[in-house]
């Protein structure tokens, strides 16, 4: 994926709607467990040593999977690798489940069904697409049925 390193940094750098100190292992053989400051940014996951401004990572949470582990753990995977996943330990089972469902309500495909689940309720009350008004109102993403690649 490509991406400009500058707005990545910049991202990064914006309100989190979620930031907690976890430990963290990363899907290369032999790593270990270590304490990271993880945030997540609309879709983006960043993830910084502790006390240090710029991230040393970054996961977008596009086309994966996100797995409860046990009562405080869960990882994450991309694609068919399901070997190769980033591992997150928290410090307590609520802990842990904030962040599974932070993380299961942001992708931009959770997003975009909300959107359109939301966008129905309100023609059904009003009578009125409520998109109609910015012009997007046919636009094939926020159509049932369809899927943005």
């Amino acid at each position: 994926m490509r991406y400009n390193e500058k707005e990545l940094q910049s991202l990064a750098k914006q309100p989190a709607e979620k930031a907690d100190e976890l430990w963290m292992k990363g899907p290369k053989k032999g790593s270990v467990l270590k304490k990271r400051l993880v945030k997540l940014v609309v879709n983006f996951l960043f993830y910084f040593r502790i006390d240090e401004e710029e991230p040393i990572g970054a996961l977008l949470l596009e086309h994966c999977t996100l797995t409860q582990e046990d009562d405080n753990a869960f990882s994450i995977h991309f694609g068919e690798e399901s070997e190769r996943k980033y591992f997150f330990k928290c410090a307590s089972k609520e802990q842990c489940g904030e962040w599974v469902e932070a993380l299961s309500n942001a992708s931009y495909e959770f997003m975009r069904k909300s959107l359109i689940f939301y966008r129905n309720e309100i023609q059904k009350m009003t009578g009125k697409d409520p998109l109609e008004q910015y012009g997007i109102s046919e636009d094939s993403r926020f159509q049932l049925g369809t899927t943005r690649v």
